[in-house]
């Protein structure tokens, strides 16, 4: 077997791992990605063409300044690539005045420094009546939101690393990961690279290439919806911008509207089921009852002019951790690792891989990463 050197190696080049690769490659290190599948494939977190993208983040408010740094570096990149990696189209946040969309939006908005508009419940009816509202809904607007595209994002990530001097192996799997007192090395069937440091994005692997880890993979099906009226503009991106709608009783709906190259994406929050998978062996059939009957019947009730029956279903993964946070840091002196993302990991992959970039290169972190740090557990 083949044993390369190199100062870095990522392990999974997913959202985080795609990221990381660039931003280290950018930074002139010496560095090799492996991925077990291809480049922005389907079988992981990293896919279903598009992701909310939000600013005052409801999750906690240290997450803004990564946001904003995911969009400085997406538009930096768009620029030399001529691709568009996020729309700041806007986004919603839906429900009760003490909701956790709309007071944690509040909160971050506040906490950050972020410009965001409260809409009455007679404002948001008027502005937006695709909406079927409870008399207590309210919204906050988010201006800097919007949308990000998956596939594309996590392939320009590679390819810009590429182009910097990264190494990438796509289709090998990582069988071991051995941390000594002086190298670290990463087994697979066909090569062995030995680094100084390792910096592991296995998404739902994760806990299984660093074991000891808190965190929980569960099965989330994405969902596509056309109008029921075809010509209607109601649905369309510029007049559906993407939300977050929680009900009284703690479930909720996530999505946005459709655009030439994609449909309505509508998901349902709170269904307690598919928890604690093991990604090797994830169910990929899409079952009409278990998987579509409940989140059919939230659409029919809350957005009446959609038609309730979901024209396209894939599978995909949320890695939960035990407050839903991410876990994004130094696990050890040669051990750096990024997971756990709990469902709004997407939005800040960008900036994720620059976070690890830094704490991989021992630079100082260009915001407080205290509330992230795998350590805390």
């Amino acid at each position: 077997m083949e044993t390369l050197r190199a100062d870095v190696v990522v392990v999974g080049l997913g959202a985080f791992g795609s990221a990381a690769l660039w931003r280290l490659a950018a930074r002139g290190v010496n560095v090799i990605g492996i991925e077990r599948q291809g480049i922005g494939h389907p079988f992981g977190s990293s896919h279903g063409t598009t992701r909310l993208f939000r600013v005052a983040c409801m999750e906690h408010p240290g997450l803004t300044p990564i946001a904003r740094k995911s969009v400085e570096l997406w538009t930096s990149l768009s620029e030399r690539t001529g691709e568009v990696y996020v729309r700041q189209t806007g986004s919603l946040n839906v429900g009760a005045p003490d909701s956790h969309p709309v007071s944690g939006a509040r909160r971050a908005a506040a906490a950050a420094g972020a410009s965001t508009t409260d809409l009455s419940h007679d404002e948001l009816a008027s502005r937006f009546p695709q909406y079927d509202l409870a008399a207590e809904d309210v919204a906050v607007w988010d201006p800097g939101a919007g949308i990000c595209y998956a596939e594309p994002t996590v392939r320009a990530h590679v390819a810009e690393a590429q182009k910097l001097g990264a190494t990438v192996y796509p289709h090998t799997m990582v069988t071991g990961i051995d941390v000594e007192s002086g190298h670290v090395t990463v087994q697979t069937p066909t090569i062995a690279v030995q680094a100084e440091q390792v910096v592991v994005c296995g998404g739902a692997w994760l806990g299984k290439l660093v074991p000891g880890l808190p965190l929980s993979p569960r099965r989330t099906p994405l969902f596509w919806f056309q109008p029921k009226d075809a010509g209607s503009e109601a649905f369309r991106l510029a007049n559906f911008p993407a939300f977050i709608w929680e009900f009284p009783d703690g479930r909720g709906l996530w999505g946005h509207g459709s655009d030439e190259d994609f449909l309505v994406k509508v998901g349902l929050d709170g269904a307690q089921r598919d928890r604690g998978v093991d990604p090797d062996e994830l169910d990929r059939y899409i079952h009409p009852r278990k998987d579509i009957a409940e989140l059919s019947a939230a659409v029919a009730g809350h957005f009446p002019e959609l038609d309730p029956e979901p024209v396209k279903v894939i599978p995909c993964m949320v890695t939960d951790s035990p407050d839903g946070q991410f876990l994004v840091g130094r696990r050890d002196e040669r051990l750096v690792i990024a997971g756990g993302d709990s469902g709004h990991g997407f939005k800040h992959c960008a900036g994720v891989g620059e976070l690890l970039a830094q704490i991989t290169t021992k630079e100082t972190p260009y915001t407080d990463v205290s509330f992230v740090d795998p350590l805390r557990y």
